[in-house]
């Protein structure tokens, strides 16, 4: 298992690959769909968006609410094809990788490769584990979308695979391939 910084993923993306099993430690944002409507809604109008997005990750993901002493709720990935819509003007904009559950659509697979970012996914039914490697949460956008606000967070080891890579490839392209091919 790899352990990477975020603040050094920009230098090592590229390195990066299909089925890689990742440990990332630093800062990233948290929104989910409503959140991600109402950036491209911004950007749409000329406004700037509430953080600077250029290499940058975005977490699908909706906390529930924090237990007291808790940091935050579990935190499990959404779907991330519900993101498909928006991903690829943000990946334009600089995002340089995003976090979810599931595939995404080819175009958003496009968009990674001509930002030469990343798509990871964590495994989904794991929020609570999720949870216990969130430092701190804050609420920095959105407010009124409640679980849906624009967070920044500081993970610590936190367990993602690389399901999309700079080039293109996609683990589950891959894996179904295999899986096809076993079954001859």
């Amino acid at each position: 298992m790899r352990r990477i910084a975020i603040s050094e993923l920009k230098t090592v993306v590229r390195t990066l690959k299909t089925g890689e099993r990742v440990l990332l430690t630093g800062d990233l944002y948290v929104a989910r769909d409503a959140a991600h409507k109402r950036m491209t809604e911004a950007l749409a109008s000329g406004e700037n968006l509430p953080f600077d997005i250029k290499d940058q990750i975005i977490f699908y993901m909706g906390p529930c609410p924090a237990a007291p002493g808790e940091v935050i709720g579990p935190a499990g990935p959404t779907t991330s094809h519900r993101m498909d819509a928006y991903s690829p003007g943000l990946f334009k904009r600089g995002l340089l990788g995003a976090i979810g559950k599931g595939n995404v659509s080819q175009r958003v697979i496009d968009a990674i490769v001509a930002r030469g970012g990343v798509y990871f996914v964590c495994v989904g039914g794991t929020g609570c584990l999720s949870a216990d490697r969130i430092k701190s949460a804050e609420v920095i956008a959105y407010p009124d979308l409640g679980a849906e606000a624009i967070r920044h967070i500081r993970v610590e080891d936190f367990p993602v695979i690389v399901a999309v890579d700079a080039f293109g490839n996609n683990v589950f392209d891959e894996q179904r391939k295999i899986y096809q091919h076993s079954e001859e």
